[in-house]
């Protein structure tokens, strides 16, 4: 099978074309993957951090590049390409030091001489399973915790980012069989599940189950996220202006193609018709067009059917009885766009309201009082990150405390994310262990508890 990857700005345009190795080539680059992990762990840590600072630097130096095929390839607004470049290079520096980090630690014995340690030791080959919407941070963000603590690694990206992973594991220069793509779609993904000592997915919800239900039957450790249906959380003393205007960014930036995206703004009380009025005009100021300009917030969705999927929920939702504000139009340049949407009175059976799209598409909700809105926005399986918007510390500090969110940003877009951090979402947006920060370092190795005791027994 060819997986063939198309700029969404021009679908006439193939951006890369490879053969698919299918589930026997997945299993021959795990077999050279699993050869090559004693050796990478042995070279010792000052090697691997080494290794991934040359990475990093040679992703820094190729930047332009970087940026320009991620623009092409899945249709990133260049400022933002310029932004996942840089976090890029980051992650790559953060876990160079990662591999310097404690793994382990040591106890007092119960009872008489003698020494108790713990050590974390890698488990082997990692398989890795990333989408297309970060096509450099998230597999970088991925592979860089687990190579640093010395476990190899298998990437199957999304048949959309295949250009970008392609060149990213060229430009990152590791030895052979430390780092390997391996391009594909469902095959070669429920290969390198097979085939793996450890795996991370991220990606929809139906696929992430899958892999968890994969991973559990053979008791290999797994995190899975996938995606959330995320709220705005607007406050009648919020700063309506500044508000709107994260929260357009939320819904339009990237065309709404993050997982951390806003598709539920709840507002509270007096907050409505202000808000209802700010918000429509930024998203009305925030065009669907080129990626490739320096003013484009919004650029296309990534596919035919993500348009047809979005205009289809908008036309089936205002012929239930919801208004559009702003925007919910296909437009009439080549390529997949369309205008930032924002609709009120969506029925609450509507999947609008119940799924997540990834696309530039947001509902507007009233809730009489802080309750409420925080009623309203837990009222879902799965939620990532939320945002609250209030001039009164205690009262989002409190709303964050009840919130089922595995992030909550005050005063700011739901999709700023820092790596360093851990990063995971509420009940079905993700299982397992937190990807990022330190957390992951544990995610990608095996705790052993060591007894010593004295030669010839306890005495």
């Amino acid at each position: 099978m060819t997986i063939s990857s198309y700029n969404p700005a021009d679908p006439a345009d193939l951006v890369v074309a490879v053969e698919a190795p299918g589930a026997a080539g997945v299993a021959a680059a795990v077999a050279r993957a699993r050869a090559a992990q004693p050796g990478w762990l042995a070279i010792g840590a000052a090697a691997r951090a080494a290794a991934l600072g040359r990475a990093a630097d040679a992703v820094e130096a190729n930047a332009e590049e970087l940026v320009a095929l991620t623009v092409r390839e899945v249709g990133k607004p260049v400022v933002e390409a310029r932004g996942e470049l840089a976090r890029t290079v980051a992650i790559w520096r953060y876990y160079a030091q990662a591999a310097f980090a404690p793994s382990g630690a040591v106890h007092e014995p119960a009872a008489g001489e003698g020494l108790l340690l713990t050590r974390r030791r890698p488990y082997g080959v990692a398989g890795l399973i990333t989408p297309w919407n970060f096509p450099l941070a998230i597999p970088t963000w991925k592979a860089a915790p687990a190579l640093a603590v010395g476990n190899t690694v298998v990437l199957k990206p999304a048949p959309e980012a295949t250009a970008c992973a392609l060149r990213l594991a060229e430009l990152a220069g590791l030895p052979e069989g430390v780092l390997t793509v391996v391009p594909g779609g469902a095959e070669e993904g429920a290969a390198l599940v097979a085939a793996t000592d450890v795996v991370s997915f991220t990606g929809s919800t139906g696929v992430g189950r899958a892999v968890v239900a994969a991973t559990a039957e053979r008791g290999v450790p797994v995190q899975a996220e996938m995606g959330g249906l995320n709220a705005a959380l607007v406050l009648p003393d919020a700063d309506i202006a500044q508000a709107a205007a994260h929260l357009a960014a939320a819904i339009a930036g990237y065309a709404g193609q993050k997982c951390t995206a806003t598709s539920r703004v709840i507002a509270v009380g007096d907050a409505y018709e202000p808000l209802a009025e700010a918000l429509a005009k930024a998203l009305a100021a925030t065009p669907a067009a080129d990626p490739a300009l320096a003013a484009t917030a919004c650029g296309p969705v990534i596919n035919e059917a993500a348009l047809d999927r979005l205009t289809a929920a908008i036309g089936s939702a205002t012929a239930a009885g919801a208004t559009l504000l702003a925007g919910g139009r296909r437009t009439e340049q080549d390529g997949w766009y369309l205008e930032p949407a924002l609709l009120e009175n969506v029925p609450a059976d509507h999947p609008l309201r119940t799924e997540e799209f990834f696309g530039p598409v947001a509902v507007l909700l009233h809730a009489a009082d802080l309750d409420e809105a925080i009623a309203l926005a837990n009222d879902t399986r799965h939620s990532l990150s939320t945002s609250v918007h209030s001039r009164d510390l205690d009262v989002a500090l409190a709303a964050a405390d009840r919130l089922d969110a595995g992030m909550v940003r005050v005063n700011a877009p739901s999709s700023g994310v820092d790596f360093h951090l851990p990063f995971g979402g509420a009940k079905a947006a993700s299982y397992g262990s937190r990807e990022q920060g330190q957390a992951v370092l544990d995610f990608y190795t095996a705790s052993r508890t060591v007894t010593l005791l004295p030669a010839g027994g306890a005495r």
